[in-house]
């Protein structure tokens, strides 16, 4: 889950990583009170910040530097409602203006390939770090962190060093470092980012915006993160999945896809997005993630197309399932039960491909049920190609 940034700015506050005063407004009201609280702190100034999941907030006019209360609250009524790469801002965060002198990069996320986390710093912070990775990467210092050891004094020097930072800056950063990598590993994080990591005019190393995205697997070590969802953003019907503890995420199409296994879910993805091209014109493409793991029961299954059948995008749904330790019989059994349990709300067509563990008797059943939604087909590239066309014609 990744977290607002003023979300973000609190757990920062809680494990001592300097900040600024951060207060949040819902309405332009709101955001003069806080302004008004706020900028006694910083001479009246104050940065009125959209509060949305996604980058790019500046370019697209969602953060406005405020020179009085009045300022913060008509620049709150421009920002509120905004629609930012596809996120409305519900939520400003009013900021204590800050005397910058200097901007830096620090984050530090998760290195799948290699098994540990990587730790990226640079001493060009902003906006284009995605453009100084690209252009300049020897202005990008990567430092690779064992994950039983963490950010210690002597991995922050060696970060410090690594990315450039003069003798006294450096000692200033460090310990900041060293304080995010408290973030990353009590909060159990995949990510923790600070674009940019300042220094103030009087020489105060400060982190005036951040990015975490929490590590979801960790959550029942960590009960209090679920305070952190926010309902207004988060998508309904992925919600609705995670409450029935299926892998779901929603895309942008309209076959809808269940499978078993992610490995096979995603390969699923690429041939309805290619059946889509080739056979309907770009007019059929997958509208889900849904992994319902090894056992497909009844119950797992009329779940899953539950969910997907609650999708108004929909238009047909492409069952491909692999018959393992859960075979291809306990799977057909699963989607007779599944229909039989939604009864009148299983409206759309159902495209089913079972192959593997006992897949003659698996198609038996659903031969003999006889169901006038459920078409059966022996191939993937077979049923994805039918998905795409009935999507289209739908």
């Amino acid at each position: 889950m990744d977290l607002f940034e003023y979300q973000a700015r609190d757990m920062f506050e809680k494990h001592g990583v300097p900040v600024l005063a951060g207060k949040t407004a819902t309405t332009p009201e709101e955001a003069r009170a806080a302004a008004e609280e706020i900028g006694a702190k910083s001479g009246g100034v104050t940065v009125v910040k959209a509060q949305v999941k996604t980058g790019g907030r500046g370019k697209a006019g969602g953060v406005k530097v405020a020179k009085s209360a009045d300022e913060a609250q008509q620049y709150a009524e421009q920002i509120l409602g905004m629609d930012i790469k596809g996120h409305t801002v519900h939520t400003v965060m009013i900021a204590q203006g800050a005397k910058i002198a200097e901007e830096y990069y620090f984050s530090l996320l998760l290195d799948r390939a290699n098994r540990n986390y990587l730790a990226m710093c640079s001493k060009e912070g902003g906006m284009e770090i995605e453009q100084l990775a690209v252009e300049r990467p020897e202005a990008l210092a990567r430092i690779a962190v064992d994950p039983q050891v963490g950010i210690d004094e002597a991995k922050a020097k060696e970060i410090v060093e690594a990315a450039g930072f003069d003798a006294e800056t450096g000692a200033k950063v460090a310990p900041v470092l060293m304080k995010l990598w408290e973030v990353y590993s009590q909060e159990d994080t995949t990510l923790v980012e600070v674009n940019p990591l300042v220094k103030t005019e009087d020489g105060e190393v400060i982190a005036l915006d951040g990015k975490v995205t929490l590590d979801d697997n960790a959550g029942f070590r960590q009960p209090e993160h679920a305070n952190l969802v926010d309902e207004k953003t988060e998508d309904p019907l992925e919600a609705k999945a995670k409450a029935m503890d299926l892998n779901y995420v929603k895309l942008d199409g309209n076959v809808g896809i269940i499978g078993n296994g992610a490995g096979l879910v995603m390969s699923t993805l690429d041939v309805v997005a290619y059946a889509g091209e080739d056979f309907t014109g770009g007019k059929a493409k997958p509208a889900n993630f849904l992994d319902i793991g090894g056992g497909a029961s009844a119950e797992v299954m009329a779940n899953g197309l539950d969910v997907i059948l609650g999708d108004e995008q929909v238009k047909a749904v492409f069952v491909n399932v692999f018959g393992g330790i859960t075979a291809c019989d306990a799977v057909a059994n699963g989607i007779v039960g599944a229909l039989k349990t939604l009864g009148d709300a299983a409206t759309k067509p159902l495209v089913v491909r079972l192959d593997g563990n006992n897949v003659v008797e698996g198609r038996q059943i659903l031969a003999d049920f006889n169901h006038p939604l459920v078409t059966v087909e022996e191939t993937m590239d077979g049923a994805a190609r039918k998905a795409a066309e009935l999507a289209a014609q739908a």
